[in-house]
């Protein structure tokens, strides 16, 4: 039987979320995908917010899921940010490797009300939020009151960016970008059409020309 996420006891006041940063590798014209990323620059700059919580869509996971069969599995991080899903359509099949992975302390499967039957044997936690889609504010409110997260990482391919954008719940916007103009692909800012303004927080230049560009929403 599948986890109760909202079994835990509350540690904080529901209303309160945590600090939500975006942080992405993209290309000059904002493409996520279609180049070759600095992936051990990307990660060694994501652990300085030391976040509690890494947020991903399923479709990054799902990319990820062939990989996963080979992949080393050293088990839990104790240590470790809690991995939370994204999954509206329960597609996410390898949960269990995904805890193995080394990375994280456990994995949390974020449905709605309306998402497919899991299978009955299921022992990945799991919350439910919204009727046909994944309620993301009451996730973020959730995940503060429960396991007391104070940082969400938002690692994603531009959609659930987009639509965190969308529902102002995105705080700062990390950007690793790389020397190359894709022409297409995924931007990272998603299906988001509105206008946002930013504050300026950082910038560093690396070898090579990758940029490193930090703002904060205003």
């Amino acid at each position: 039987m599948a986890l109760d996420f909202l079994s835990e006891p509350a540690v904080t006041v529901l209303g309160m979320r945590p600090h939500v940063v975006a942080h992405l590798a993209v290309s000059v014209d904002g493409a996520t995908t279609g180049f070759a990323v600095d992936l051990a620059r990307f990660y060694a700059l994501a652990t300085l917010w030391q976040e509690d919580v890494t947020l991903v869509g399923s479709d990054t996971i799902l990319a990820q899921e062939p990989a996963l069969i080979s992949a080393p599995q050293p088990g839990p991080r104790q240590e470790g940010p809690l991995l939370a899903v994204v999954d509206g359509r329960a597609r996410v099949r390898e949960w269990d490797r995904l805890r193995r992975l080394g990375h994280w302390s456990d994995v949390l499967a974020l449905y709605a009300d309306q998402s497919p039957a899991r299978p009955p044997d299921s022992a990945t936690a799991e919350l439910v939020t919204g009727y046909e889609h994944v309620d993301l504010a009451e996730v973020l409110e959730k995940l503060a009151a429960r396991r007391d997260a104070q940082v969400v990482r938002v690692d994603s391919g531009g959609t659930l960016v987009g639509v965190l954008l969308e529902l102002g719940l995105v705080d700062e916007v990390s950007l690793l970008v790389h020397p190359v103009v894709v022409g297409a692909g995924r931007r990272w800012f998603g299906a988001f059409g509105g206008r946002l303004g930013l504050r300026h927080a950082n910038t560093e230049v690396f070898e090579g020309g990758v940029v490193w560009m930090r703002y904060c929403t205003a």
